[in-house]
């Protein structure tokens, strides 16, 4: 992929300031974004700052501080006007963007190579599903055995979007039997609700098919072969202070997030998940886009890559692929992505949208989570963000 990002702060000004404004009035205090067009790379920039400044200046002025106390301040190696500064090379948590780049693409990977059919059971991977189950419920669920690893793609499983299983268990073993024992609270395909236990679950079968774990994995047949050198499950300890924190997290392991995974449940099943875990750049992000619009190459087929990247037909309404999503009405990939982009956000700010059409990819990757996740501007930021950059390369065509 060649680079041509010398004139982006001029031909990119619009895009530019939707962020440098949004983090002005607090949606995310860090972003880092890349764009490529047609088969280059015409974007890369970062902004802000690992926390908002004024959190540092306030926390100066009272240590006791109960959200942000000095103590429990990020670390940062890069300071600028008493916080930590973002740059391209920044690595951020891009949660369920996990998702597509590692849980969707190793099924992928598995499927091409007749190791993966579409339409088996979860049981006959994971016989847990059913025993676990009957042991926690005292009864069986003859839904269950309907399940397939289709259906857990497209979350139409009929397994709940989330529980915190994290309260219940203290080890992967632990929280693993709780996955399993997770009762339906739909029909199989009868509705499509995106899960994080289907992924959970999707996670421990590809591991299963795979024959070994999900991390050693994906750095050998994705990462390592598409030159993703700053992706990783694992952070070392020197790492760490260089990773925009997710969330000063006083309730459940009472210390500030960063560089360890912000999900809590994949924090207890050690930082490697179906559903999250995965920290990267936008520069990598953008590797794997790329590889995306090249119809997989080098690490898979073209007709792969569009059998996965397909709005599903059922359930009814669905804007699932298997794995990805695709824009609806409304959509936070903004109002031009083509309709058969495909595309994946994840909970603490990130995102990733790709448009075969336009030979187009969009990453944008924030820390919206800081310091207490509740704030939900991102969902207004980010549209504006794609349509402006649409726009603008609609204009220099």
């Amino acid at each position: 992929m060649l680079t041509n990002t010398e004139h982006q702060d001029k031909t990119f000004s619009a895009a530019f300031t939707i962020l440098e404004e949004a983090i002005a009035q607090r949606a995310f205090p860090a972003a880092s974004i890349a764009v490529t067009h047609k088969g280059r790379l015409v974007a890369l920039k970062a902004f802000g700052n690992f926390v908002y400044p004024r959190d540092e200046e306030r926390s100066a002025g009272d240590p006791s501080s109960p959200r942000t106390s000095r103590e429990s301040l990020p670390r940062g190696e890069s300071r600028r006007g008493g916080a930590s500064e973002v740059t391209p090379t920044t690595l951020f948590d891009i949660a369920s963007v996990t998702k597509v780049v590692t849980t969707t693409t190793t099924a992928s990977l598995l499927y091409e190579r007749g190791l993966l059919d579409l339409e088996v059971p979860l049981d006959a991977i994971v016989p847990e599903f059913l025993t676990d189950f009957r042991s926690a419920a005292g009864t069986a669920d003859p839904r269950r055995h309907e399940v397939t690893l289709r259906m857990l793609l497209a979350h139409s499983s009929g397994l709940p979007a989330y529980e915190k299983l994290f309260l219940k268990a203290q080890t992967r073993d632990e929280l693993l039997r709780k996955a399993f024992a997770v009762p339906l609270t739909a029909d199989p395909n009868s509705r499509a609700e995106y899960s994080d236990m289907g992924f959970i679950l999707l996670g421990v079968a590809l591991e299963r098919l795979a024959g070994e774990s999900l991390d050693l994995f994906c750095q050998r047949e994705i990462f390592g072969p598409l030159g993703m050198t700053n992706t990783t499950f694992h952070l070392s300890t020197d790492l760490r202070p260089t990773i925009p924190p997710t969330a000063d997290d006083r309730t459940f392991r009472g210390r500030v997030i960063q560089g360890e995974v912000q999900d809590e449940n994949a924090s207890v099943l050690g930082g490697v998940a179906g559903h999250a875990g995965l920290f990267a750049t936008a520069e990598d992000l953008a590797k794997f886009a790329h590889a995306m619009l090249q119809g997989g190459h080098p690490i898979l087929r073209p007709e792969t890559v569009a059998l996965f990247t397909k709005r599903e037909s059922t359930p009814q309404g669905t804007s699932r692929a298997l794995g990805w999503d695709t824009p609806s009405t409304p959509s936070q990939s903004g109002k031009h992505f083509s309709p058969n982009s495909y595309g994946h956000l994840g909970y603490t700010g990130t995102s990733v949208w790709i448009d075969p059409t336009r030979q187009l990819s969009v990453i944008l990757l924030t820390n919206r989570t800081w310091p207490d996740c509740s704030n939900q501007a991102i969902k207004h930021v980010r549209p504006r963000f794609h349509d402006a950059v649409l726009e603008t390369l609609e204009d220099l065509e």
